[in-house]
């Protein structure tokens, strides 16, 4: 479940990327009509499973109700938006490699919080982290980036992003649960996005039966089956286990650009991807050892 929920994620990027490029797509639209759909069959799936006072529940404390709302705006709609940009810009495969960096920016931040010193682990773990960003944007040349510096900022952009969605609702998330935090959270970050993006002002006559595909595996196989998928993982696997698992993201994404879009990825930019998922692994290896007790927690795209 782990496996499969993380390669539909990265699966679901290479989708997105049809949609933008070679379909004309508009990418805020898409944005917004995924947080819209994906966050409000979430909430109903959740008040089917529970009751509707259960999923509302979360709505009753102030203090509540504005951490949700800097959720939803900041972490959901942040992380979606800066992801679908580093695509529209660039590819799939390296806006997930690059959006794959966000437990690096999670290690920083706690170390710094806590006024600590990396572990060894830690210290390994970014040095590939670097190395790994190095020459996935250059493709090991010193002369200068091999994609657009846009595409290397809104990527890390998506990086930063991830990290802030996944630390911030950690009380929330203890409290209600993911899938009602994560339902609230799309909607209010479709219903944001909508006030500067009206989802209907686009002129949807013209969007073809494939592209209306498209759409759906984004919404259903890209949001909603893989994020259950990852969080029933979370019933047999530890956080750590599952984080390492993550890994099928930016391998499926990469795998089917090459093969589906005839991405040409050289050695030095395969060398960064690997260098960035062995980051990952890392981290996770460090977070089972020293922290063996399991958590739930939300999943990442």
């Amino acid at each position: 479940m782990a496996f499969g929920g993380a390669a539909l994620w990265g699966i679901s990027g290479t989708v997105a990327e049809v949609l933008f490029i070679h379909i004309g797509i508009p990418m805020a639209w898409l944005v917004t009509i995924r947080l819209l759909l994906a966050g409000l069959l979430l909430v109903l799936y959740t008040i089917v499973n529970t009751t509707w006072q259960q999923t509302s529940a979360v709505w009753k404390s102030r203090a509540d109700r504005i951490q949700l709302i800097w959720f939803g705006i900041l972490g959901m709609l942040g992380v979606q938006y800066t992801y679908f940009a580093a695509i529209e810009v660039g590819n799939a495969a390296t806006a997930t490699l690059l959006q794959f960096l966000g437990p690096v920016f999670i290690t920083l931040y706690l170390a710094l919080r806590y006024l600590r010193l990396p572990t060894i682990m830690e210290y390994l773990a970014l040095g590939l982290a670097l190395l790994g960003t190095y020459l996935l944007v250059t493709n090991g040349s010193t002369e200068g980036l091999s994609i657009t510096p846009s595409a290397v900022g809104w990527g890390l952009g998506a990086a930063i992003t991830a990290a802030f969605y996944t630390l911030y609702p950690a009380q929330l998330l203890k409290r209600w649960g993911s899938m009602s935090v994560v339902g609230w959270g799309m909607l209010i970050g479709g219903i944001g996005m909508s006030f500067i993006n009206p989802p209907w002002l686009i002129d949807i006559t013209g969007i073809s039966l494939m592209a209306w595909l498209g759409i759906a595996f984004v919404i259903l196989f890209g949001t909603l089956i893989p994020f259950y998928l990852v969080l029933e993982s979370l019933r047999y696997l530890a956080p750590s286990e599952v984080g390492m698992l993550n890994s099928a993201e930016p391998l499926s994404a990469v795998i089917f650009s090459v093969l589906w879009l005839q991405l040409s990825f050289g050695l030095y930019e395969m060398l960064g991807a690997l260098c960035i998922i062995a980051t990952v692994i890392v981290l996770s290896l460090n977070q089972r050892k020293v922290k063996p007790k399991q958590v739930e927690s939300a999943a990442a795209n």
